[in-house]
């Protein structure tokens, strides 16, 4: 059974710190690319972060670029999402997803999400 389950969010003020994790099981995880999505209120899902399977290449929306940084630990199936500077705007539910093409068939598991609120 494929779980990915999210942990880590919380409310923060304005300039504060949060660190974000997902711990995945019931499937390999060292082969998925894997990325992080928030969505506020009323707004569309967004890509925020994302790691590749081979290599940890990475790549950030501009809106957090300098401020997060994604990583994963293979060893233990866990993604990690390090937010610094966080703004109001960070304000969302944000959501792991492991994706990987098998086939020519894609494989794309989502976890509950975890809310980040940024107020003061």
């Amino acid at each position: 059974q494929v779980q990915l389950v999210e942990s880590g969010g919380g409310l923060v003020q304005p300039g504060g710190s949060l660190r974000l994790s997902c711990a995945a099981s019931g499937f390999t995880f060292s082969t998925f690319t894997m990325r992080w999505y928030r969505q506020a209120p009323g707004k569309e899902r967004e890509l925020v972060a994302g790691i590749s399977a081979i290599g940890g290449n990475t790549n950030y929306a501009d809106s957090v670029k300098g401020r997060f940084t994604i990583s994963r630990d293979d060893a233990k199936n866990t993604l990690f999402l390090q937010m610094k500077s966080l703004k109001p705007e960070d304000t969302a539910e944000y959501y792991c997803n492991a994706r990987r093409v098998v086939a020519g068939s894609i494989l794309d598991y989502w976890g509950q999400g975890t809310q980040v609120t940024v107020s003061s």
